[in-house]
Formats: C-alpha cells, structure tokens, sequence
C-alpha cells in the first residue's frame, strides 16, 4: 500500500511550482498514537507530503519519463504544529533541475501561518544510478499520483473538470 498525504492540487505550473492541499482529519489513524491528547500531523509525514508535491512538479516536468526519488532533505525547519481540522497549503518550487537530478524549495502554510519551511533534492534515478537495474515500469508515478494532477490540468487547459 502506498500511503497519498496530499488530497488535491490547486495550481501548478510545469517545471516551475505547484501548490496542493491537504486536509488533516482525525480519521487518520496515525493521528490517534501521535501524541495521545495531543494530536498532530508527524512532522515526518508534512516532509513526505511536501516530498510527494515537489517530487510530482519534478516528474511532470519530465513528463514523467524519469523515476524521481527524493535523496536528500536540504533543510526541515518548523514553526507550529498541524492538527486535526487543520487545511495545509503546500507551495512547491523547483529551484534547479538537471538530467541527474532536480532541487525545490517548498512552505507549508495553514491559512496566513507559516507552518513549515522544506528544500529537499530529488534524484533520476535512472540518470543517476550507472549499471542499476530498474524495472521499466515508472514504479514512482503510478497512475494514482499522476490523477492528483487530473483537475489542475484540466482546468488550465480551460476544460471543466470531471465530478466524480
């Protein structure tokens, strides 16, 4: 299973930034262990979910053709906390990308507050990993990650999206 912590995004432009939300409910059940009477959002998974958003606007500006992982967390600094009922933007930047390998920096904001600030390094692997072998299946993007895009996309072309 394959665990998605953003929910939608709302813009993006290819190869230079997208913002996506996630909306933080206490059904998650990490939730309930984290911390016991205090329940907030693992500063860990706000990392992948930022991970997940820059890691897509890397991919896409590839078209997808390279698998995009993250190898490195450049930097990780938090103000506040995410709870439960709390709507988090995710704004994501691409500041230098190359056929090894791809830099963003990204803010995790919760209405006007400044939650998080993250600048992780993504790696095409294929690119990068000479005499490793991949399967040719693109295992990164699989086309769960890639519908995340579907109404963004859609509604930049000028089309109206589907309701689902």
């Amino acid at each position: 299973m394959r665990w998605i912590w953003i929910d939608k995004f709302v813009e993006f432009h290819s190869g230079e930034c997208a913002v996506a939300v996630k909306n933080v409910t206490l059904a998650e059940e990490h939730l309930h262990d984290h911390f016991p009477g205090f329940p907030v959002m693992p500063e860990t998974l706000c990392i992948e979910a930022m991970a997940q958003t820059s890691g897509i606007l890397v991919g896409e500006a590839k078209k997808f053709q390279e698998k995009v992982i993250l190898a490195k967390i450049k930097k990780a600094v938090f103000f506040d906390y995410v709870k439960p009922g709390d709507t988090i933007k995710l704004d994501a930047k691409i500041e230098s990308i190359s056929p090894e390998a791809a830099s963003t920096s990204g803010k995790i904001t919760c209405g006007e507050k400044l939650i998080a600030e993250i600048d992780l390094m993504f790696s095409h692997i294929d690119q990068n990993l000479a005499g490793k072998q991949f399967p040719e299946e693109n295992f990164v993007f699989t086309d769960t990650f890639k519908s995340l895009l579907r109404d963004v996309l859609l509604d930049s072309a000028g089309q109206k999206p589907e309701q689902d």
